[in-house]
């Protein structure tokens, strides 16, 4: 397999790199390695050695189970491209933003189209439609995706004329560097039936030793601190387009009625949809993205509250719970910014 083993060397490059392996100058005085004598042993070498085959082989293990235990979606039909991508960027009244985020996604390398869905009540100003179609891709198009309801469901309702298989969901508030989203894409190339994502999340057992499953949702921090996560969310991940159909035409209709009268929770009914189609986990991308907007829903109070409602309830239609715990990451070689 090519492209795990292109994977894996990256993966590795960008560990040695974080060790300080062949690494950047600290300056005069400063990060200076001395080079052990002839036939000596550094314990700290070993340990290092060790967890490098340790991250190594866990990578391959979940690449493997996602090889083994997903079908690879069918291919997108004639005139598909296997090598670039389409970004959709969800929108929602923020008009600036919408046209930055356009003018940047636009101007990376492999992005085929750009789609943005829009839900808000009334038309795209022309003004706006203007700003925003003159951005073309290279070789695509910018289109508008216009929805007549209002409903957190449309930035994931299939796209008619979609020009390749490879999916980059993203808010109209994040910006993800050129180079680190090609990175991303490539990584999503050796697991196309995985969620390839940058922002992680997490979910436990409230009581792991009751008589009932409760789950709770745990945020950023929960993440960080315990080195697990479960999901990627919507809001920067890639996927393939077999999952918008998945999602709008055959996921169970109580959750999209749930996500709409809830106006929450989308990017968790497509982490239990992957995760169901699949059985195996997403893959979290340790990159830099940039936020441009100012905060969300999810700096409200009762957030995290609502966020566990959705699991619960989820997981109560599915009759299980398909979300798979894991620690493995694909750590973009440039420094990362944590999420």
């Amino acid at each position: 397999m090519p492209r795990m083993t292109k994977l894996l060397l990256q993966l590795q490059a960008a560990a040695d790199r974080r060790h300080g392996h062949g690494g950047i100058g600290l300056g005069p005085g400063r990060g200076r390695r001395h080079t052990p004598a002839a036939g000596r042993f550094s314990p700290a070498c070993l340990a290092l050695c060790l967890l490098a085959v340790a991250a190594a082989a866990t990578t391959l293990a979940v690449a493997l189970t996602l090889d083994r235990q997903s079908p690879v979606p069918a291919a997108a039909g004639p005139g598909a491209s296997p090598r670039g991508f389409s970004v959709v960027i969800n929108t929602w009244r923020r008009h600036a933003l919408l046209q930055r985020s356009v003018a940047h996604y636009a101007a990376c390398a492999g992005v085929e189209a750009v789609h943005v869905v829009w839900s808000e009540p009334r038309p795209p100003p022309e003004r706006l439609r203007r700003g925003v179609l003159i951005n073309g891709t290279r070789r695509g198009t910018v289109r508008f995706e216009i929805n007549e309801a209002d409903s957190l469901n449309n930035r994931f309702r299939p796209i008619r004329g979609l020009p390749t298989d490879a999916v980059f969901s993203v808010d109209d508030d994040l910006i993800v560097p050129c180079s680190t989203l090609r990175f991303a894409f490539d990584v999503w190339q050796s697991a196309p039936s995985a969620m390839v994502g940058f922002v992680p999340r997490m979910h436990w057992l409230a009581d792991p030793r009751g008589s009932t499953k409760e789950y709770r949702y745990g945020s950023w921090w929960s993440v960080w601190w315990t080195g697990t996560y479960s999901m990627v969310l919507s809001k920067a991940s890639f996927f393939h387009r077999q999952y918008l159909d998945l999602y709008t035409n055959r996921m169970l209709p109580s959750i999209r009625k749930y996500v709409t009268e809830n106006r929450n929770c989308e990017d968790i009914a497509m982490s239990f949809l992957i995760a169901n189609h699949t059985g195996a986990p997403p893959i979290w991308v340790q990159g830099r993205i940039f936020e441009i907007g100012s905060s969300g829903i999810s700096s409200l109070k009762g957030h995290g509250l609502q966020r566990s409602r959705c699991l619960n309830t989820f997981a109560a239609m599915y009759g299980h719970m398909p979300l798979v715990a894991t620690t493995v990451k694909a750590v973009d070689s440039r420094r990362s910014w944590f999420w």
